[in-house]
C-alpha cells in the first residue's frame, strides 16, 4: 500500500460531511490558547469567525514576519477562519457582535483579565442571553484567587505552576520549547466544547465553561506533585531524559549524531543490558534490579551507555536497539523535522493559502475514515468583515457608515 493509498483509506484526502459542519464558532481570541482550539474546530468543519480589533487585529499577527511576511504563530493557529474586524467596545460594534452571537453555537474568548465580563461577554453572562450557546472563558488563573487579576502568558504560568523547575538541567530550570500550557489549555477548551455540544443534543441548552492555564499546568504536573507529596523529595530535572525512569536519555554516537533510547520496565532493562550492551553482569546486579534502583544509579548507567553509543554510528545503534525491541529515536533539529522522511512518506504536508502566498502546513493529527480537514486559508485582517455584516442584516450604506466611523 502506497502512502497515498493510506491517506485515502483513512480519509485524509476524501470528502464526506465533516462532524462540525453547520456550526458557527466565534473567537474573541488572541495569541495561542483560544486560537488553537477554534482552529481545530475549523479543521472539523465548523465555520469560525475570528473577531479582531480593526487596529492591528490579533497581536500574534505581529510577532514576526517569518513565513512569507506573516507571523509563524498566526499562520499556525488561524487557518480556515473568517476575520471580522470589529470594534466591539463601540456600542454599534457591540450590537453587531450580539447579532453574531445570537446565531452562534460556540464562543471562545481569552481576553485580558476582566475585559469580557466588563462588556457582558463572559461565559455565564452570554449564555444567560443565549441559552443554546456553548461559551468558554480561557483565563490565566481562573476566578476567586489571589492571582486572578494577573496577566498570564505561557512562560509565566509554566513558571508559576512548577513545570520550569522540572525542565532543563539541575540548577538550570527551563521553559518547554513549545507553548505547552497554551496548547494544553486550548485542547481542554476544545474537548469541553465537544462535550457540551454533545450534551446540548439532549438538553437543548448550552454551557458556560471556564478553563485556566494555571489549573491546566498544575493538572499536568500530576506525576511530580504526587511524587513530592508522597516522598517529600523534589526530583531534579534530567535534561533530555526523565527523573522518573532510567536508563532513559540522549547519548552521542560516533558520527556526531545523538541517539535517544529508554527502558520503561525491568524486561526492557534486561534486554538492554544483555543484548545491546553485552553486560550480563549489570543485568544480574541487584543494584540495578528495579527502576527506582536504576534511577538512583543513573550517572553510572549513563556512562556505560554513552561508551557503547560512542563506538557506533547512529544507524548501527538504532539497528541494534530495534533488533532488541527497545524504543529509540534520533535527536532531530527543527530543520530535520521539516525534512523528515516519515512526514513525507505519509503525505502529512499540505498547501494552505495565505494573504501573502501559499505555505505548507501539517494536517491535523486526527485521521478519520469518513472526513478530511478542509485546510482553509489564513485570513487577512478584516477580510470577511463586509460579508459577515451583510449576513447579519446590515445594508451597504450601514457598512460604509461603520467603516467611516472606524467601528469596522
Amino acid at each position: 500500500m502506497t502512502a497515498t493509498d493510506e491517506r485515502e483509506r483513512h480519509g485524509a484526502t476524501g470528502g464526506g460531511r465533516r462532524p462540525m459542519e453547520g456550526l458557527l464558532v466565534v473567537g474573541l481570541e488572541q495569541a495561542v490558547a483560544a486560537p488553537i482550539a477554534t482552529r481545530h474546530l475549523a479543521d472539523m468543519g465548523a465555520r469560525v469567525v475570528k473577531v479582531e480589533n480593526p487596529r492591528g487585529g490579533d497581536f500574534a499577527r505581529h510577532y514576526d514576519k517569518a513565513l512569507n511576511g506573516m507571523a509563524a504563530h498566526f499562520v499556525w493557529c488561524n487557518r480556515g477562519k473568517e476575520s471580522l474586524a470589529l470594534n466591539w467596545t463601540d456600542p454599534r460594534g457591540a450590537e453587531a457582535l450580539e447579532r453574531l452571537l445570537s446565531r452562534a453555537d460556540v464562543l471562545i474568548q481569552n481576553l485580558a483579565p476582566g475585559a469580557a465580563s466588563r462588556r457582558g461577554l463572559a461565559a455565564e453572562q452570554v449564555t444567560a442571553r443565549h441559552p443554546r450557546l456553548v461559551a468558554v472563558d480561557i483565563s490565566g488563573y481562573g476566578e476567586g484567587g489571589p492571582l486572578s487579576h494577573k496577566r498570564a502568558y505561557d512562560l509565566l504560568v509554566q513558571s508559576e505552576g512548577g513545570s520550569c523547575a522540572i525542565t532543563g538541567e539541575p540548577g538550570r530550570p527551563a521553559k518547554a520549547g513549545i507553548p505547552l500550557v497554551d496548547l494544553a489549555t486550548g485542547m481542554y477548551a476544545l474537548t469541553s466544547v465537544l462535550a457540551a455540544l454533545y450534551a446540548r443534543r439532549e438538553t437543548g441548552r448550552g454551557s458556560a465553561i471556564a478553563v485556566s492555564l494555571f489549573d491546566v499546568v498544575t493538572e499536568w504536573m500530576g506525576y511530580p506533585l504526587n511524587f513530592t507529596m508522597g516522598t517529600g523529595v523534589e526530583q531534579e530535572p534530567a535534561g533530555v531524559g526523565s527523573p522518573a525512569v532510567a536508563p532513559y536519555g540522549a547519548y552521542p554516537t560516533a558520527d556526531g549524531q545523538t541517539v535517544v533510547l529508554g527502558t520503561t520496565n525491568d524486561g526492557e532493562w534486561q534486554r538492554l543490558a544483555r543484548q545491546v550492551l553485552g553486560r550480563p553482569d549489570l543485568a544480574d546486579d541487584p543494584a540495578y534490579a528495579g527502576n527506582a534502583d536504576r534511577v538512583r544509579e543513573r550517572t553510572q548507567l549513563d556512562a556505560v551507555i554513552s561508551a557503547w553509543s560512542k563506538s557506533l554510528t547512529l544507524a548501527r545503534a538504532q539497528e541494534i536497539l530495534d533488533e532488541a525491541g527497545l524504543g529509540n529515536a534520533r535527536l532531530n533539529s527543527v530543520q530535520e523535522v521539516l525534512d523528515h522522511p516519515h512526514l513525507v512518506a505519509r503525505d502529512r504536508w499540505q498547501d494552505v493559502a495565505t494573504p501573502t502566498g501559499t505555505v505548507r502546513a501539517l494536517l491535523p493529527p486526527p485521521i478519520a475514515a469518513e472526513w478530511s480537514p478542509p485546510m482553509g486559508a489564513v485570513p487577512a485582517l478584516g477580510e470577511h468583515t463586509d460579508a459577515v455584516l451583510a449576513e447579519l442584516g446590515y445594508s451597504a450604506d450601514e457598512i460604509v457608515a461603520l467603516r467611516a466611523d472606524k467601528v469596522v
